[in-house]
């Protein structure tokens, strides 16, 4: 399906087709991009109402600013659509986030125009200054530098450490603060109330105005020097104004609040900031979901909603009508709720995503004992471990490749300190969509290296709740890791008792004789589906589902390895350093010599898609272990 731009928006194809427009003209160009957003997302589906509220922001930067030799980097990424559709890449916009189509995110690789490779948050603000400061090393003072992050982004420690960089380095920065009180859901903390104050009380800001116009004036007068002129400022700077404003505070010049859909004074704010030098932070007031009312009326809902229509706003709902397994990030959540009521030591702690998680659950059960700390992943793990020194049993629920960002609170914090934090990664193994930046591939090799860590992945649902009432037992008080991944999978009897696992025991699932197919995770039902299919072909292979890659059952290896001389190792991880390294350093260690291959995620970047279309592209399925187990046995018996 063609999605047609209107009439205005037709001709322009990249920015320099924008410039050649009157200023007046850019009003029509703003309400023809939000609804090609509109009438593009509604058919083919994305992130939605975070690149609608930016929509006049997005027209005004590429007027203003020479873009790609001016540098425009967005944080995060998914406000990004209108850039990407002012940028050449209109006509392939409808295959945005689908196999082997575009990008969701800015992307180095995908286009000139995409400054910097994003997808997650807070990263804007010291990629622009290191470009900033690159060009003033190579003498290019007319170089501009943008960050565009929102104010849930800015909660993410990471932003602060290049905003107090920023503000001494003397580097050629515009950060434009996309202030819209969202990320996924609404923001939390101090920062958003600070930011709500400056927005809602602007007299500091008049107050502020009205001095520099009265020094203007007065220099033009020539009744005030531009020595003393300059000195005043300084000491302004310095003393009152600098108290008034946390971000003069750290050496930027403060512009805002500012109304971040007037894109004419946009354009007119920003050529006039393109003349001041050094650190400067224009501070925008934006609608997510801006020009569709149901996404304004409810933004956490509409920040991806899928296939809509865009008249009545109605999301369309699968097809299916039989009843679905729950979502693994939706046991997690009423699972978390039951062994609360059951313990009162349990709380809850994820950075910026209790939607996505399903940590809402338990907020809205139980408040005073569930926390959204915003994105802020280093907090919420080394917030976890002070829980836990004073006897508080934290889950903490992160995104597998969110956890990334808090490796050294994971060692350092916890392990180190043998606390009890039970992290639940959601998402691991490969997301989908949202691509290369959201794979949560790396966990088990990072997670696996760290001691004291039990590193644990369910085969399926039940076994999710068995391992979380594991882990939150007082016996097995120390860090504990449990990955899972986006879906669903089999049906739950919620009236089933809770079971307590060993520790670092796995099961066999079934005898054979001809091949072992050792599992970590969901993976799990990959092998015995496969295992079915061989039986048909007389191939009777037996199914060990390994429950935990740390401590590994070392037992069960040793009886696998003495029965078998082809074992095939299956893992929804990276294939470096994962599960099935950890089987060959047990045959290693030990010294057998049986046949092992394994099977897992490529040691490359994996791109975007649905999750079936990567895993084929991956050659991880049913099929693959099917094919793999017959060609091994072939070459057996050649010999």
């Amino acid at each position: 399906m063609k999605i047609n731009p209107g009439k205005n928006l037709e001709p322009i194809m990249l920015p320099s087709d924008l410039k050649k427009l009157n200023e007046e003209e850019l009003v029509k160009i703003a309400a023809e991009l939000r609804q090609y957003i509109i009438d593009t997302v509604s058919v083919y589906g994305g992130h939605f109402g975070a690149s609608l509220g930016v929509v006049e922001l997005t027209v005004a930067l590429h007027y203003a600013f020479n873009t790609p030799f001016d540098q425009l980097v967005w944080d995060v990424g998914h406000q990004a659509y209108g850039h990407k559709i002012l940028t050449g890449r209109r006509d392939v916009f409808h295959t945005n986030r689908t196999y082997q189509g575009i990008s969701g995110f800015p992307k180095r690789s995908e286009s000139e125009y995409d400054a910097f490779g994003v997808g997650h948050s807070s990263t804007s603000i010291s990629a622009a200054l290191g470009m900033a400061v690159a060009s003033k090393l190579k003498g290019e003072h007319d170089r501009q530098h943008i960050a565009v992050i929102g104010d849930g982004a800015l909660t993410g420690g990471m932003a602060f450490e290049g905003l107090n960089h920023a503000g001494v380095a003397n580097a050629n920065i515009i950060v434009v603060l996309n202030d819209n009180c969202m990320s996924i859901d609404p923001n939390v903390g101090a920062l958003k109330e600070y930011l709500t104050d400056i927005t809602t009380s602007p007299t500091y800001n008049r107050f502020k105005d009205d001095i520099w116009k009265t020094l203007d004036k007065l220099s033009k007068m020539g009744k005030i020097s531009q020595d003393i002129l300059s000195k005043v400022h300084d000491t302004l700077k310095g003393g009152l104004l600098k108290h008034s404003n946390l971000f003069e505070a750290l050496g930027f010049r403060y512009f805002g609040p500012v109304d971040g859909h007037d894109v004419n004074h946009l354009v007119k704010i920003f050529n006039d900031l393109k003349k001041i030098p050094g650190p400067k932070l224009l501070h925008c007031v934006t609608v997510k979901g801006k020009g569709f009312a149901p996404a304004e009326k409810d933004q956490t809902k509409w920040h991806a909603p899928g296939l809509f229509d865009k008249v009545s706003g109605e999301i369309f709902k699968s097809a299916i009508v039989s009843p679905q397994p729950p979502k693994y990030q939706d046991v997690f959540g009423n699972t978390l709720v039951e062994l609360a009521e059951k313990n009162p030591l349990i709380v809850g702690v994820t950075p910026a995503m209790p939607s996505g998680s399903s940590m809402n659950i338990m907020m809205k059960a139980m408040p005073d004992r569930a926390f959204d700390v915003g994105i802020a992943e280093q907090h919420a793990v080394t917030f976890s471990a002070g829980l836990a020194t004073q006897g508080l049993v934290p889950f903490c629920n992160i995104y597998s490749t969110f956890m990334q960002r808090a490796y050294d609170q994971v060692v350092h914090d916890v392990a180190l300190q043998k606390l009890h934090v039970v992290f639940c990664m959601d998402r691991a193994g490969l997301a989908g969509a949202d691509g290369q930046t959201h794979h949560g591939m790396l966990d088990i090799p990072f997670m696996r290296c760290v001691p004291n860590m039990v590193v644990s992945a369910p085969m399926d649902e039940e076994e999710l709740r068995n391992l979380m009432y594991t882990a939150s037992l007082p016996e097995n008080a120390g860090p504990f890791s449990i990955r899972y991944p986006r879906g669903n999978g089999v049906m739950i009897d919620w009236k089933r008792p809770l079971v307590k696992l060993e520790i670092g025991k796995g099961r066999k699932l079934r005898d054979g004789k001809d091949i072992a197919i050792l599992s970590f995770g969901t993976a799990g039902n990959l092998a015995q589906t496969a295992l079915n299919l061989l039986d048909k072909e007389g191939i009777k292979g037996a199914h060990y589902d390994m429950r935990f890659v740390k401590p590994i059952d070392e037992e069960l290896l040793h009886e696998v390895f003495s029965t078998f001389k082809q074992i095939i190792t299956i893992e929804d991880g990276t294939i470096v350093g994962g599960f099935g390294s950890a089987v060959l350093e047990f045959m290693a260690d030990h010294h057998y010599n049986s046949d092992v291959k394994r099977l897992g995620m490529p040691d490359r970047i994996v791109e975007h898609g649905e999750q079936q279309e990567l895993y084929q592209e991956c050659e991880y399925d049913a099929k693959s272990i099917f094919s793999m187990v017959k060609s091994v046995l072939g070459v057996r018996q050649k010999v």
